[in-house]
């Protein structure tokens, strides 16, 4: 046991604190580049739009998305804290469970999604049963999960330099070998609605990311610059990205109608020589792996934050085990309960993140960097009678009316087309709403924080919060 990681959701002392700031850029790099982003590069090909304009939205999508995204990991080694735990002084003690409770549908969602996408990478490359390997991939998922966060970041790194080898070669032999529909490069072919909905699709994939960052960030030193943070999480997201998003679109394509994730990859994958598909599946499998470990530690946090907000929770290892075990046997059940409409459904899943968190972060970057300047009494976050308070009016208030401001301009497929979506010939802007409304009421609303205050009570609680975190215990 003493080889597992024992911290949660409490602060990270000051002396435990340890890791490389360019380790980042790898686990961001792997997190992204891996078989379920591919499929994030299908909508406009198979909406309408040509492969040029494609590119485009993707490349954008992802500059935009992971701008927001990268900001986050930059509150990981100044506040020593995973990510969702720090909206409470947004939201408050039991009103961030509004933001927690979608984060691990979240993460329940994207495991069942990767893990049965993985499962059939192994059937088709070692045959055998799919329920079987969708059981052996949770398994291993699960132990990476429980050892925690030092092996995640080695895992990710190791995948990164056989990814950059597998598909590199991969790549080329897509590039050299597929023949793609007349038309695909004719920039005078330009639609909005396949346009924007790729760039809403790809802006959302990132954006959803926000919610893992601070946790993969948070034991690194606070001496670090929140520049070269943002740097590392940003182009090492946003590369891997924007690289699996090309191929499926480049895949898409040229397959056409029959296109199908694992049968594309294993035919294009063939045409390099034969077997190439197999290796690239396999791999491919490993990939899928490492970010279904990834869901199950976030949702693990995620977890233990809203137990803690009906009953403190000492973080122990225990809670640790418990809470992780719990989160891989609802990734187990859903995927082995998924039907096919699920994997059919899933950009809109996309969109319905996208939806969610766009108002969340917004808020949590306003307050960060604009409101409160990265100030914070961290022991206050762990206290129900805190200044932070039970309930935090106003970033609650700044989340639903972004939101509510969204839904006119919502488009997700056959399931809704607001008003406004509608005008624009089903174009979805809502990000663009969402964003401005949610950040600039919270920062009218919270004028008059009085964040000097909180300076200083945080100064005077310095000791204590460094004494309680060596003991195992919230301050």
């Amino acid at each position: 046991m003493s080889g597992l990681e024992v911290r949660s959701i409490d602060y990270v002392p000051l002396d435990e604190r340890h890791g490389k700031l360019w380790h980042l850029g790898p686990l961001w790099f792997m997190s992204n580049a891996q078989i379920a982003t591919l499929a994030v590069g299908l909508i406009s090909i198979t909406s309408g739009g040509n492969l040029i304009w494609s590119l485009l939205a993707i490349v954008v999508g992802t500059a935009v998305g992971t701008f927001f995204m990268a900001f986050h990991s930059a509150q990981g080694p100044q506040l020593g804290l995973p990510q969702m735990i720090q909206s409470r002084p947004q939201f408050g003690y039991v009103g961030a469970l509004l933001v927690w409770l979608f984060a691990y549908v979240q993460y329940a969602g994207f495991n069942v999604f990767n893990s049965i996408l993985a499962a059939d990478s192994l059937h088709t490359t070692l045959h055998g049963s799919v329920k079987l390997w969708v059981v052996v991939v949770t398994v291993v998922a699960l132990v990476i999960a429980l050892v925690g966060y030092d092996i995640i970041h080695k895992a990710e790194r190791i995948l990164t330099y056989a990814f950059l080898v597998i598909f590199g070669i991969f790549t080329v032999g897509i590039l050299v070998t597929l023949h793609y529909p007349a038309g695909s490069f004719d920039l005078g072919a330009f639609k909005w609605t396949p346009f924007l909905a790729q760039f809403g699709v790809v802006a959302g994939y990132q954006i959803s990311w926000a919610i893992y960052v601070s946790d993969y960030s948070r034991y690194l030193p606070p001496d670090v610059t929140v520049r070269k943070t943002f740097y590392w999480t940003y182009f090492g997201s946003a590369l891997g990205g924007i690289w699996l998003m090309v191929l499926g679109t480049l895949l898409a394509a040229w397959a056409g109608k029959d296109f199908d994730t694992i049968k594309s990859i294993n035919a294009a994958g063939d045409k390099v020589f034969n077997g190439f598909g197999a290796i690239v599946l396999l791999f491919a499998a490993l990939g899928l792996v490492s970010v279904t470990a990834l869901n199950m530690y976030g949702g693990s946090l995620t977890l233990i934050s809203g137990i803690d907000s009906f009953r403190r929770v000492r973080p122990t290892l225990g809670v640790r085990l418990l809470t992780i075990g719990l989160t891989a046997a609802l990734s187990l059940v859903g995927a082995l309960a998924a039907t096919a409409n699920f994997l059919q459904n899933f950009n809109n899943f996309l969109l319905l993140v996208l939806y969610l968190f766009i108002p969340w972060t917004a808020v949590n970057l306003m307050d960060y960097y604009i409101v409160r300047r990265g100030h914070y009494a961290i022991a206050e976050i762990f206290n129900p009678r805190g200044i932070y308070g039970r309930w935090g009016w106003h970033g609650i208030i700044a989340y639903l009316v972004g939101f509510a401001a969204m839904i006119p301009f919502f488009s997700v497929g056959t399931l809704y087309v607001g008003p406004a979506a509608k005008v624009l010939g089903g174009a979805d802007i809502s990000l663009f709403i969402g964003l401005p409304v949610s950040a600039l009421l919270y920062w009218w609303l919270t004028r008059s924080i009085d964040v000097a205050a909180e300076t200083r009570l945080a100064q005077a609680e310095a000791v204590a919060l460094e004494q309680a975190a060596h003991e195992h215990r919230e301050p």
